[in-house]
């Protein structure tokens, strides 16, 4: 999703809080520690300082997040792991890091598996990616959306991969699961 479906799906879910908020006046205030590994300058957080004022304004200021870039909670797995744990209560995360608690998420991280982000969205926003995305309860966790981070691409300093040949001899930085 990019930011401003991103922020419009963000718009939607909190209207429906806002809306529960109205009938529980009774709701009690909530810091929520929201993690995120890249910059305040980023898309992440960008994106998560709207979303924590959407929250606040939406909830009549009882509940606030406290988000927390760079990486300063941890890696990814460690966030995870502290979300599970009930030290940390939201993240944006890898669907990578993901396939260690959920085998399912394996999937995403197959190469070419979308033609492109239209296609990409279709599926991730639709019942497959819906149905995915449930596999995280059974863990505890609790998937909201699915953040397009552009799709993944090989680099190198040695010379331009248009064949497998061409990859002999170069190392290669790889994500952190089996695919």
């Amino acid at each position: 999703m990019k930011l401003k479906q991103l922020t419009i799906a963000a718009a939607v879910a909190l209207a429906t809080l806002g809306a529960g908020i109205a009938q529980a006046q009774d709701i009690k205030p909530r810091l929520i520690r929201f993690g995120y590994g890249l910059n305040e300058v980023s898309n992440q957080g960008r994106a998560t300082k709207v979303f924590s004022d959407e929250v606040e304004k939406a909830s009549g200021g009882k509940m606030k997040i406290r988000a927390i870039g760079a990486a300063a909670l941890g890696s990814d797995v460690q966030m995870q792991q502290a979300l599970i744990g009930g030290a940390q209560e939201m993240m944006v995360g890898s669907t990578a890091t993901l396939v260690g608690i959920t085998k399912e998420m394996a999937i995403w991280d197959t190469p070419f598996l979308f033609d492109n982000a239209k296609e990409a969205d279709v599926v991730l926003d639709g019942p497959v990616g819906q149905k995915v995305m449930d596999k995280l309860q059974e863990k505890g966790l609790v998937g909201l959306v699915y953040w397009e981070n552009g799709f993944r691409n090989l680099t190198n300093n040695k010379r331009a991969v248009t064949k497998l040949e061409d990859m002999d001899g170069i190392k290669l930085r790889v994500m952190q699961n089996n695919v």
